[in-house]
């Protein structure tokens, strides 16, 4: 196991510096005929132009992780820290909410067929409705109408909501897909021992979906650090790193690397939670000898 990690470790590193390697590679490319770009139909047009304030140089990204930010004695990677835990919290309980919505909705599909052709296709419709449009309806909502909880409603909780509206789809296809994936002579032998649908669910159908669960989890895992950063952006939710890259985008002109630095901690921040997921999946799967479904 620990060779595979190994190897799976350089060969993620081994990619980005080929992706460093690829970008510094354009840019200096388009540099070099910044004067004849007339006769370059891609630079500058189909693919983006290479002037430092489009592309700032590699070196000037890094150093912005530790320069210290105006009106804070923090360097921009303590900031980008902080508002990914803050944006980690949204996600997380988007996630938890997600999953459970998911699989409440798989069981159901699952118990009954009628129900899977009937509910299916608006569960897909689901999925096309802009997150950017409703994001702002939500919390404007829960700003308004959550009044009744035993709470005081925060409009984090609003952008969690927006995360399970991604988190909840992946898990309940999959979960769905899972639940009927049992062969048909282990059904047949739980009818011969007169098992209930529950007993079948606990016993055969649940324990057979948990590789195809860990396949939907690690999608809605990320999904889940998108829907709670598209929602602090739209929403104007402040804290997170939504928040952060909707402030940079704004003042782009005058330090276009502090937008890629909290591209590059959104980025860093969906991989790790990825990695958490995939890690839970080799606890568990490796136990039971078996490997997920992709």
């Amino acid at each position: 196991m620990l060779q595979r990690v190994t190897r799976q470790v350089v060969v993620f590193a081994v990619f980005v510096v080929l992706m460093g390697f690829a970008y510094s590679g354009y840019k200096a490319f388009g540099q070099s005929i910044d004067d004849k770009q007339h006769d370059w139909w891609a630079v500058g047009s189909v693919l983006p132009r290479t002037d430092d304030l489009n592309m700032p140089p590699i070196l000037d990204i890094l150093a912005e992780f530790n320069v210290i930010q105006g009106g804070t004695d923090k360097v921009l990677g303590r900031l980008l820290f902080e508002e990914s835990l803050f944006t980690l919290r949204e996600a997380a309980l988007g996630f938890a909410v997600g999953t459970v919505v998911g699989m409440g909705i798989a069981m159901a599909l699952a118990r009954s067929k009628p129900l899977e052709r009937g509910l299916l296709p608006y569960v897909v419709a689901s999925q096309t409705i802009p997150l950017i449009a409703i994001a702002p309806i939500v919390v404007i909502w829960g700003r308004k109408n959550v009044d009744f909880m035993p709470w005081e409603w925060q409009d984090w909780m609003s952008v969690s909501i927006i995360a399970t509206f991604l988190t909840f789809f992946p898990v309940a296809v999959n979960g769905l897909r899972g639940l009927q994936s049992p062969r048909p002579e282990n059904l047949e032998l739980m009818e011969s021992y007169a098992a209930s649908w529950n007993q079948t669910l606990w016993r055969l159908r649940l324990p057979a979906s948990v590789p195809y669960l860990f396949a939907a989890l690690k999608i809605a895992a990320t999904a889940s650090i998108v829907g709670a950063i598209v929602g602090e952006i739209s929403a104007g939710v402040g804290g997170g790193l939504g928040r952060r890259i909707f402030l940079e985008a704004q003042r782009y002109t005058t330090g276009p690397e502090r937008l890629y630095a909290s591209v590059i901690g959104s980025a860093i921040l969906g991989i790790f939670v990825f990695l958490v997921i995939t890690g839970v999946e080799r606890l568990v799967l490796g136990h039971q000898g078996r490997e997920a479904v992709t």
